[in-house]
């Protein structure tokens, strides 16, 4: 959306008068472009921002950068500004470009809080100018010099040397001056291994290596002392490194001081936020184990390359410097099998040389020793690891990692002949149960013999023997101690074995236990015993425990232990105090069980528990309540026996009994008599000791607190209905009623409303004692058995008339803005109609769910504002909205949107935002592959994937977010080869994008090489088909050569397709050898060798013989000895067509496609050798289909040849 506006006349990025133009928005949010003409010429462009600032919050002391790559014909400049002061100063603020990166940046080197502030980028050329705005948090740490002037200015008797030495602590660093070293590089080389100085210098082109030591060895005490206020002991630094492809971490063993001090973590001098749990998606989090601290970074890009800073308090402990070479593998490391004791060799080849890269297996780090073997070739792109002496506890995925890119690949060891897949496995059995060993052989025709103790078994009563294809079982239906032992599985020279325990812990019947574990319950003075009977090998201990507490026998109780049974008994006489959890435990050495039951003793309840809690204190009454006794007894309540004492006499009054309930009310009371009561608790089981009260006084002067400001209900020009709410005070008795009173506007006196000898039951009432016109205030106050007591505040003045008319229907109501949980909803007032609708004042929101039929109303007070949002909506559902207006007369008659409204952001047609997409794939088989890609919908759409148009299988698991969704294919087969498409689709749309992904693997070598010769001087070499040709339409043959004189293999043709190839220019005398490799999208197999070809030279004795002179001429016109061949190449690819023509003098050969001539195309590599004639189409596409002619002319005559190419999609 334009506008055209002039803007004020405020100084701009240059400092002058900003000029008038049409001003727009940047698809880049935040960027505001004002353009200064109308039309822009063809070609150019206004500035805009690629990528604006972003804003930082940072701790005094650090690095401060903020970057900007801007974009615009002719080239903006770009210039900073900042809200609150200047940025003249080169010390604080500097301004650079870096032409690699296009990136604008405005550093302040020694950020302080002085610099906090918001800051503006601009971006202008002659067509117009971009702006944004960033925002620069300080975090502040430390001594402040402007802190200590202000404390010097506030204590003026401070002693100006004590200040002297407190500023100085604050005075700036010396400008860094040419050949001194960068602070980075300190942080740096402070926190590296003196083994690494050298490297490191070397880098960052340090020539001093002397001076670096002795200043990092001040620096090093420097840090020391400011590390020892806040550390107790550092050790084990160890850098930062990638342990996955998408994780890497740094380490270090710290003891803090103070275990709550704060630790900042930083990059590049940046504050970043990290999580304290590993488990969280936060992309930097930190682990502690003990002193042990552990950082880690996941989710790898290059962007996360810098120095990174961990600091205590505000000191530095530990600096460690990520890089990440754009390294990529070239050819990553493939399966290897190799036999048991043979050696495996992994290779992988790089884009960069490196020194070294990382290898693992299973996520274990491997080093170079006795088992493996880590090299890298001369020129540090080829590297290997070499197994040595395989054994089956080798087999697993070993991985190769460089820079953040990593490659994984299987070694799977096989042993020579039969072998066990899976071994047998011990097992412990308890007797009675079945047990079963089970072992697997490679073959499945392989036969066995089981034994047990050296001795051999077969099936039998209770033992069972099968086979199952390659499995082999051993079955026994019910354990006994006779097949405890160790046995043998034989098959071909190879054995496995594995133990059976039979084992006999203790255990209880279930009947027997159930039994058991029922509560005993028994009166107080009664005696228990309990008794539970066990099976299980002895010997076995018994222990018997009493609420966790192990019991002794004593003279108190006894235990009883029996081949079968254990017994407890209680001796003495047992108290309420003795009940509780009963536990007895059985173990041997088998195992351990457990069983549980309870003990109850019934006795007479505890005495009731105070305090009071008194309802009234009246002159008629005293109702109190109190609390239930700690311990019942075991047994219910049933009711209380209580007495009363008048406070002043001897005697007690027997009240009776009263209900279970803990509550009384006395009515037999004189005014002002104070009363004392005791109170014993009822159960079967006996009645408790008595518990004595407070004194209460019946009648005491306690007066009521205010109520609440009388509310104005209705007005009316006769009568004024008020209502207001109770006192939170009472006085301790019921309130009886309400005083009201009423005064006119202007007058000091109150007058009463209703009489006082009768008060208002209610907390309502209507003011009929009104005069039309005039404006009263009202106050009430509360009256209890003591007398009224303080009135309320006034109510605010109302006047007596008749009440005004409600407001009418709203106008204009509209949705101005919508998302899943929200709606932005604005309207015009409604129109006023004398005596029909007054003016309103406020307004209420209300929305129905589409299945609801009832109203809910948004705001519990009415809004004076036209616009609301309305929160807390469910996604996707359907809501019916309206507005009501409303002012004193109540409430007007509702506005209703037209249509129904979907909780949704405004429509948008499904699109996909990344800007490459790869379009086509390859994947090793075996090897897991995955597909993003993120596109924008509104509602959220339906994700639908399809395999050369029909659902993808089962195999394949989708992953679906907000915004992106992705495939994953977890071990790769040939027959996931297809096209896969994605269909989003939702209401207002749908988009659809495919990839074809690829499934191969390196290719077979083709058979036998054979060679023969038909012109002189040529060689065709023929070779039979790889078996991989029939399967991967992509497989095609490359062929070289090397004769004796160059002994160097050189490639004489690619991309071959079919299986024989013609080899010019072959010289008698030189020995030949040619190899043949088959190729497709993976790489290149092992090659295929001939044999050795030789051709001798014919030497005859030279004889002179004169010829008779005769004419001879050689002309001939042109003449096609082998015409093109017909083509059908895969889209993408490439393709080769060739033919032979000779003619004297030699004839001029030209290209054509579609009589169109391709000699001076420079997409078409065309050749002419010795009268072959090739053209090679480097990427075939649809543009390339057609007829091809090659016409071949010489003053003698022309020949022409032609052929058609089809290009498959």
């Amino acid at each position: 959306m334009k506008s055209k506006v002039a803007e004020p006349a405020e100084k701009g990025a240059e400092g002058s008068p900003q000029k008038k133009g049409i001003k727009r928005r940047s698809k880049v949010p935040g960027v505001m472009i004002t353009q200064y003409i109308e039309e822009l010429p063809e070609g150019k462009t206004t500035p805009d921002f690629t990528r604006k600032p972003i804003a930082l919050t940072i701790q005094e002391g650090k690095l401060a950068i903020f970057k900007a790559i801007v974009t615009g014909d002719p080239t903006p400049k770009v210039t900073w500004n900042r809200a609150n002061g200047e940025i003249n100063d080169p010390e604080k603020f500097q301004s650079k470009y870096d032409s690699v990166t296009n990136e604008h940046t405005l550093e302040m080197p020694k950020v302080t809080g002085d610099e906090a502030d918001t800051y503006k980028c601009y971006a202008t050329n002659e067509y117009g100018k971009a702006v944004c705005t960033v925002i620069l948090n300080v975090i502040e740490v430390g001594f402040k010099k402007k802190k200590a002037m202000e404390a010097s200015q506030a204590a003026p008797g401070t002693d100006p040397t004590e200040l002297r030495k407190m500023l100085r602590k604050g005075r700036k660093k010396e400008e860094k001056k040419e050949g001194d070293i960068d602070e980075n590089v300190w942080d740096i080389l402070l926190s590296a291994d003196k083994k690494d100085y050298e490297s490191i210098c070397t880098e960052y082109g340090i020539t001093d290596f002397r001076g670096m030591l002795k200043k990092l060895q001040e620096m090093k005490r420097e840090r020391e002392e400011e590390q020892a206020e806040f550390i107790e002991n550092l050790s084990n630094l160890k850098p930062i490194k990638v342990k996955s492809e998408d994780l890497a971490e740094f380490e270090l063993d710290m003891e803090l001081k103070d275990p709550t001090s704060q630790i900042f973590l930083y990059k590049d001098g940046v504050m970043i936020p990290y999580s304290k749990d590993v488990e969280m998606e936060m992309k930097h989090s930190l682990k502690q184990v003990g002193k042990k601290y552990v950082f880690q970074v996941k989710n790898l890009s290059p962007e996360d390359a810098g120095l990174y800073q961990l600091d205590v308090e505000g000191v530095n402990i530990f600096s460690t410097d990520f890089k990440v070479p754009p390294v990529e593998f070239l050819v990553k490391i493939q399966e290897v099998k190799a036999e048991e004791r043979e050696d495996a060799l992994f290779e992988c080849v790089l884009s960069l040389p490196l020194n070294e890269i990382g290898w693992s297996l299973k996520n274990t780090p491997l080093e170079s020793g006795e088992k493996y073997e880590i090299r890298a070739s001369e020129d540090k792109l080829i590297h290997r690891l070499l197994v040595k002496d395989c054994m089956p506890v080798d087999a697993g995925i070993y991985t190769a990692i460089a820079g953040i890119k990593s490659c994984s690949a299987w070694l799977i060891v096989e042993e020579p002949g039969v072998h066990f897949s899976a071994g047998l496995e011990d097992c412990k059995v308890v007797i009675g149960e079945p047990a079963e060993l089970v072992c697997k052989l490679s073959s499945a025709e392989a036969k066995g013999v089981w034994s047990r103790d050296g001795t051999e078994i077969q099936s039998s009563d209770g033992l069972t023997i099968s086979q199952d294809g390659a499995y082999h079982k051993l079955k026994i239906h019910k354990v006994s101690e006779e097949f405890a032992g160790k046995y043998r599985f034989e098959a071909d020279g190879r054995k496995t074995e594995a133990v059976i325990v039979v084992e006999d812990p203790p255990r209880f019947d279930p009947e027997e236990l159930k039994v058991f574990a029922t509560p005993t319950v028994i009166k107080c003075g009664h005696r228990a015993q309990f008794k539970i009977p066990y099976v299980g090998r002895e010997p076995v201990k018994v222990q018997w425990y009493k609420e966790g507490e192990e019991l002794v026998p004593d003279t108190s109780l006894r235990i009883e232990i029996e081949p079968g049974y254990t017994r407890l008994m209680f001796n003495s006489k047992l108290q309420r105090k003795d009940s509780g959890e009963i536990k007895v435990k059985f173990k041997n050495e088998f195992g351990t069980v457990e069983a549980f039951t309870q003990l109850v003793v019934l006795d007479k309840p505890t005495p009731p528990m105070g305090p009071l809690e008194v309802i009234e204190a009246s002159s008629s009454a005293v109702e109190f309540k109190w609390r239930p006794p700690k311990d019942a007894g075991g047994a219910p309540i049933s009711n209380y026996i209580m007495e009363r004492q008048q406070v002043g006499r001897n005697t007690w009054k027997k009240i009776g009994q009263i209900p279970g309930d803990a509550h009384y009310k006395d009515t037999d009371v004189d005014h002002g008599k104070r009363y004392c009561y005791r109170i014993r608790a009822v159960t079967s089981e006996g009645t408790s000791d008595l518990m004595e009260t407070e004194d209460i006084q019946a009648g005491t002067k306690a007066y009521p607190g205010p109520p609440s400001v009388p509310k104005v209900v209705s007005a009316f020009k006769d009568c004024i209905n008020l209502s207001w709410s109770p006192p939170a005070n009472t006085g301790g008795t019921n309130i009886i009623g309400y005083n009201l009173e009423k005064r006119k506007k202007g007058s000091n006196l109150w007058g009463p409303v209703n009489p006082v000898d009768d008060p208002i039951k209610a907390k309502t009432f209507g003011v009929k004692d009104v005069i039309e016109g005039l404006q009263y205030e009202f106050r009430v106050s509360a009256v209890n058995f003591s007398g009224a007591g303080e009135p309320s505040s006034p109510s605010e003045f109302i006047t007596a008339r008749d009440p005004k008319k409600p407001p009418g229907k709203i106008v204009d109501l509209k949705v101005t803005d919508s998302t899943y949980n929200t709606l932005c909803l604005s309207w015009g007032k409604p129109k006023e109609e004398k005596g029909v609708h007054d003016e309103a004042k406020a307004y209420f929101v209300e929305v129905r769910p589409a299945e609801n039929t009832e109203w809910d109303r948004c705001n519990t007070n009415a809004i004076i504002m036209s616009t609301f949002t309305v929160k807390g909506l469910k996604s996707m559902a359907m809501y019916w909205v309206r507005v009501i207006a409303v002012n004193e007369g109540g409430e007007g008659e509702p506005r209703e949107l037209d249509n129904y409204i979907l909780a949704m952001p405004p429509p948008v047609r499904p699109r996909f935002t990344d800007n490459k997409i790869k379009s086509f794939m390859v994947v090793r088989a075996g090897n897991s592959t995955r597909f993003n890609i993120n596109f924008e919908a509104s509602p959220w759409p339906d994700v639908i994937w399809l395999k050369d148009g029909i659902p993808v299988s089962k195999r394949v698991t989708i992953s679906n977010a907000p915004g992106a969704s992705q495939i994953l294919i977890p071990s790769a087969e040939r027959s996931d080869t297809g096209v896969y498409s994605i269909i989003v689709k939702n209401i207002v749309g749908q988009d659809t994008f495919s990839v074809e992904i690829r499934v191969t693997d390196e290719p077979k070598p083709a058979g036998p090489v054979e060679l023969d010769t038909n012109v002189p001087g040529t060689v065709t070499v023929s070779w039979t088909a790889s078996p991989d040709e029939k399967r991967d339409d992509r497989l095609h043959y490359m062929v070289t050569k090397r004769d004796s004189n160059k002994r160097s293999w050189h490639t004489v043709a690619d991309r071959i397709f079919n299986n024989r190839h013609t080899v010019c220019n072959i010289l008698p005398g030189r020995e030949y050898q040619f190899r043949v490799y088959s190729k497709n999208d993976m790489g290149l197999s092992e090659p295929s060798e001939s044999q050795k070809w030789f051709i001798p030279e014919k030497k005859e004795k030279f004889k002179l013989q004169m010829p008779e002179s005769k004419t001879c001429t050689l002309d001939r016109p042109p003449k096609f000895l082998v015409p093109l061949k017909m083509h059908a190449a895969p889209e993408g690819y490439e393709c080769y067509m060739s033919c032979a023509v000779r003619g004297d003098p030699t004839p001029h050969v030209t290209w054509y496609r579609d009589n169109v001539s391709l000699n001076t195309n420079t997409n078409y590599y065309i050749s002419n050798t010795c009268g072959v004639c090739s053209l090679l189409i480097l990427r075939v596409g649809p543009k390339d289909t057609g007829e091809y002619k090659v016409v071949a002319e010489s003053p003698l005559g022309q020949a022409e040849c032609s052929t058609t190419l089809t290009v498959r999609e």
